[in-house]
């Protein structure tokens, strides 16, 4: 018997790796039930596009039985990438590559927008498996299970909970008290709407993709979207407190557009233009990561996912293929035939989950150091001309 079979799950959060979670486990006839925070499916999606790996995130896709859909709604030019450097000046160029990636392929990364890719989850999964506008508060231990409480004073019991709820999740402390380390590095997350308008010179300049822009120890990435939009972000190396002791009003385009002028006063103008109109969005994000070597032990009914279990900078690309990974990971996990209870196939879970984290974490920081070294160009462009 499936051990799983005949107890309520609760996931905690809507991103890509609970849906795939949800997913999967539906697959295998579970009775599942995802608690999103957002009051409905309509929440604009913020940040940028997700690139697929297929180790990864594609594997999980596959589980899932979704790759056809998925197919139908990515953006086959949105991993094109151009490097320039902080004048604007491009050095390599993907867009020259007149090499197609094959579609089942080992070179297919494919790059979808969140809203799209959020949407054709929730698609695959049973009528009213999300529950809208529940904002997780508290756990409380009861019989073998938890109650799960939330901030619209709704409580419902659940036999397993998995936390899908990110970077700054709310239930890791049920688990274990290893808090973030501060990588050093801010980034200023912004968005364009209606760039081809608002920001046409590096709306022209990203081409439809991707724009890396490095140069004085610092970097702009930016990401087009199919709804028009252009997306950033800033890469600093800041001090851990800045944004409190900054005074900068986030919600106030001219702060931080001052900010940005002091800041990168050694970039072009250029790259003013990201400052140009009121149509566009600003949110600061300190760059933390886990210790390589966390680890705790295993509870029988309760487990976490994605950047809950392992956040950290987004310079490899890694997470949301990793909570991808996760989610298939747990499931297969849960749905096996061989444990006798949950607790066994949690910790066989975790073992591997915080193996590979491990492993992530540690290449995605030397990026970090390599894209804001002084050398950062060279780096990347010898990097890019041997994997392309």
């Amino acid at each position: 018997m499936m051990l799983v079979q005949n107890k309520k799950i609760a996931i905690i959060g809507g991103g890509p790796g609970g849906l795939t979670l949800a997913r999967l486990l539906q697959l295998k006839g579970c009775e599942v039930k995802v608690y999103e925070r957002d009051a409905d499916q309509n929440v604009r999606q913020q940040g940028a596009t997700l690139d697929l790996h297929e180790e990864s995130g594609l594997k999980a896709l596959i589980a899932a039985g979704l790759l056809d859909e998925f197919k139908k709604h990515y953006r086959p030019d949105a991993d094109k990438l151009r490097l320039t450097d902080h004048n604007a000046v491009v050095h390599f160029d993907d867009h020259a590559n007149k090499v197609e990636a094959e579609p089942n392929g080992a070179s297919f990364r494919p790059e979808i927008d969140r809203g799209p890719f959020r949407d054709l989850l929730i698609a695959s999964l049973a009528k009213d498996t999300i529950v809208w506008n529940s904002k997780f508060v508290s756990l409380q231990a009861k019989d073998d299970g938890w109650d799960v409480l939330f901030e619209n004073g709704e409580t419902v019991y659940a036999d397993l909970v998995v936390a899908a709820d990110g970077a700054n999740s709310k239930i890791r402390k049920y688990i274990t008290p290893i808090a973030p380390v501060y990588s050093g590095l801010t980034i200023i997350e912004g968005n364009i709407y209606n760039a081809a308008s608002n920001a046409p010179n590096l709306w022209k300049l990203a081409r439809g993709g991707k724009i890396f822009a490095l140069g004085q120890e610092k970097s702009i990435i930016l990401s087009t979207k199919g709804d028009g939009s252009l997306s950033f972000y800033t890469g600093t190396r800041e001090t851990e407190d800045w944004i409190k002791t900054s005074n900068i009003n986030f919600d106030h385009k001219e702060d931080v557009w001052n900010w940005f002028k002091e800041r990168f006063a050694d970039w072009s103008d250029e790259w003013h233009e990201l400052f140009a109109s009121d149509e566009s969005y600003f949110v600061p994000r300190p760059q933390y990561h886990f210790p390589a070597d966390q680890q705790w032990e295993s509870l029988p009914n309760l487990t976490m996912i994605g950047d809950a279990a392992h956040r950290m900078p987004p310079y490899a690309g890694e997470g949301v293929n990793m909570a991808m990974l996760d989610a298939l990971e747990i499931a297969e996990q849960l749905t096996a035939q061989d444990y006798t209870g949950t607790r066994t196939a949690i910790s066989k879970y975790e073992m591997s989950m915080l193996r590979r984290a491990a492993e992530i974490t540690e290449v995605t920081l030397q990026s970090m150091k390599n894209m804001h070294s002084k050398e950062a160009l060279k780096f990347l462009i010898d990097t890019f001309r041997l994997i392309r």
